[in-house]
Formats: structure tokens, sequence, C-alpha cells
């Protein structure tokens, strides 16, 4: 991924609103999160044990107030690598598909779930269903009625005192923060229209050669996930989402329609289900709309490149990268700065934001609405790529259709 900015995310590593947090001054990338105050250790079990959930392992043990007590992942070896790097004892490693159940009996206060997006509804359900705080990586679903299960579980969880938290790391980020709040005081003035991009290489190119030789090993493709279209949500829900969550939450509310483009040009069409790229249009009325644009596909140098979002607005524009630069230009101008470390810094913002909600009982769990819409956002844009017509917001939030996922051949 040399195009790309010199950070990780799941995919380098191979409804509105924002958090309540400290604006930090401009140009400071984030504010450190303050010292935990650690009064006792909530015992976490980790559900996905791959290589965002080994990484994130690492950063819930250096806040201090986690305790490792369970893994669980479909692969032994990965429940087992993370466990002995941790001290997990081995009668509380699990695997198959139902280990998240065997480790949310196996007694522990909270749960990461880092899976495949395909299973975060299940085991979101399942985690408030035991009882315990849930920590849940994006995108929440690959379908809609993915997206309202984990909205009811979210409601659930505060009906129950349960927090509920979804790890979007632009969200917890103060510059994002700090300059979106400025578009919507009327920095920029009405929007006219906007730019949403994700341009980057495939993550999972390293299956490819196993792939086309093996198409339908079921074990290959449950590892290579983010190129099967029910198990990742296609690159727009997956991967996407990033970008167009700043969309949503500049925009403050859902699109009315969207018409869409995608396909797979450059990848192998025997390798996977997946779309190599999508391209949108997202209508939001009065004359204003979002173009986006995303690729899995090799950029050969070109700039810019990366999760980028810009508004132009009659007195102003915002820019916003993940990774790189926020500001706003124009009449209210604001210098903002680089958010070169929002992989990892905001990830910790939000580990601690969600051991002080556990530990405070603040179980608004005011993440989850926000990152449901977004979520759907990406299905909107998916649906109107996937038929090639103009699909209505109004009528596709009520839709029933589902992505099944094929498990055959996996073990329980």
């Amino acid at each position: 991924m040399n195009e790309q900015m010199q950070y990780s995310r799941r995919g380098f590593l191979a409804l509105s609103g924002g958090a309540a947090l400290t604006v930090a001054v401009a140009g400071q990338a984030q504010t450190p999160a303050p010292a935990a105050v650690i009064t006792r250790k909530l015992k976490l079990g980790l559900v996905g044990c791959g290589g965002r959930g080994g990484w994130i392992a690492d950063l819930f043990k250096k806040h201090g107030g986690y305790e490792l007590v369970a893994t669980a992942d479909y692969f032994k070896s990965q429940a087992d690598r993370v466990g002995d790097k941790y001290g997990v004892a081995a009668d509380r490693r699990f695997s198959g598909l139902s280990s998240y159940k065997r480790l949310l009996a196996s007694g522990v206060d909270a749960v990461a779930i880092i899976s495949p997006p395909y299973f975060h509804p299940e085991q979101a359900a399942a985690g408030v269903a035991a009882g315990v705080h849930v920590y849940c990586a994006k995108p929440v679903a690959v379908d809609v009625p993915g997206c309202q299960s984990i909205a009811a579980s979210g409601k659930l969880a505060t009906s129950k005192k349960q927090c509920f938290l979804v790890d979007f790391q632009t969200r917890s980020t103060d510059l994002y923060i700090e300059a979106i709040k400025r578009v919507h005081a009327g920095a920029i003035g009405p929007i006219a229209f906007g730019e949403s991009t994700y341009h980057a290489e495939c993550p999972f190119s390293r299956y490819f050669d196993e792939l086309s030789k093996q198409p339908n090993d079921p074990e290959l493709r449950l590892r290579a996930w983010g190129l099967d279209r029910a198990l990742s949500g296609d690159i727009i829900t997956e991967q996407n989402i990033h970008t167009l969550d700043v969309m949503s939450w500049v925009m403050q509310q859902p699109p009315l329609r969207v018409t869409g483009t995608g396909g797979i040009t450059a990848r192998p069409k025997t390798i996977g289900t997946c779309f190599d790229h999508f391209t949108g249009h997202f209508d939001y009325g009065n004359g204003t709309g979002f173009t986006f644009s995303s690729r899995q596909i090799e950029g050969h140098g070109t700039i810019p490149a990366g999760i980028r979002v810009r508004a132009f607005g009659a007195k102003g524009v915002l820019e916003t990268e993940y990774g790189g630069q926020i500001l706003i230009r124009g009449e209210n101008f604001f210098k903002g700065g680089k958010t070169q470390g929002i992989y990892k810094e905001g990830t910790e913002v939000n580990i601690a934001a969600f051991y002080r909600d556990v530990l405070a009982g603040n179980v608004e769990n005011a993440t989850v609405e926000p990152s449901v819409q977004s979520n759907l956002i990406t299905i909107f844009g998916r649906t109107a790529a996937y038929t090639g017509q103009p699909i209505e917001w109004a009528k596709f939030v009520a839709s029933s259709d589902r992505l099944e996922a094929d498990l055959k051949g996996l073990q329980d």
C-alpha cells in the first residue's frame, strides 16, 4: 500500500451526531487521552482474533482497565495466538462458529466484537442478551435487517443499563469534531455539493492465488472474508463506510435517493464475489448532492488517494482526510491540522470512553444511531450499484433483503 497513508486500519492492514469530546487547539491532531483512572478491571472477552483483533487487544491491555480473560475465533490457532500473548487460560480459548456463545457464558463483563461484519448483529445481540457490555467494530452489519438488529440491540442495552459502543475513529478525533461542528454552525454556508472518496488497493490480495486454486474451500473463504460479498458487505460497506460516514455526519440526514454503478474490472472475476470499484451519486434534495467513488484497484501512484471528503458551500469548503489534513477554506478559515495518528489514537479514545461509560453507568450509547445510519447509507449505494436502478431512501429502509453467507463445511 505504498501510495496510502502511513497508518493502518483493517482495510490498510494487508442518523447524525458525534462524540462529546474536548476540542483540540487548531493544528493539534488529537488531544491525548487522559490517564485512565482505574478503579477496577473489566473482564474482557475478544471475539475475532485476526489482524485487527490481535492489534486492538494490545490497546485494551495498555489502557489498564481491562483484563483479557477469554478469546474466541473460528480458527483455534488465532484464539490461541492471542491467548498465549495475554495469558488467557487454555480452557477459555474458544473456536468454531459458535465460539462467541461459549465466550459469553464464561463470565466476562464486556465483549469486543472484531469478527467479520456478517456476524456482528448476531454476536452483538447475544452479548446484550447475556448482560455484558458491547464494543463493536464497524461496519455493524451487511444488510438492512442486520442494521435494524444492531439498532434494537443498542436500545435494549440502554434499557438494561449496559454500554454499547461502535468504534469509529473519525467521530472520536478532535479535528474532525471541531471542523464538522463549525460546518453545522454555518462556517461554509449552505452546502452546494460534496465529494466522498476511498481510493486504495485490495487488502486481501494475498489470498488471490490460493482462491484461484481452491475457490470453494470454506475455511479459505472465511480467512479471505473481505473478498466475500456476504461476509464483508462488499467493499462499499466493509471499507468505504469510513468516507460515507463522514458524508453522513456532515449532512446530518440521510439522502433522499441514490444512483450507482460498480463492478469487477481489475480483479479476476473468479476470485471472491465483491466488486473492486463503486461510484454513486447521493441526492440530498434542493439541488445538493454528493458524488462518491471507491476502488480496490492499483492506483499507479495517482494522487490523491486514501479516505477523503470535501464539502463545497456558499462561503467555503470543508476538506477532510483520514490520516491527513483537516481544514476549512473560505470566509471562516479553520487551520485544522493533520490526523496522522487517527487509526491508533481514535481507537484509544474509544477504548477509554467505553471504560468510563461502563464504570459511570452512562448508557446513552450515542454511537449506535449514527453508526447504523452510515451503515445503511453504504448498503443504499450498494443496492443502486447492484441493481443499476435509482433507489429511494424511504422504500429502501423498509427492505427485508438479506445477504446470506455460505457457511457450509465450517465447524460449529
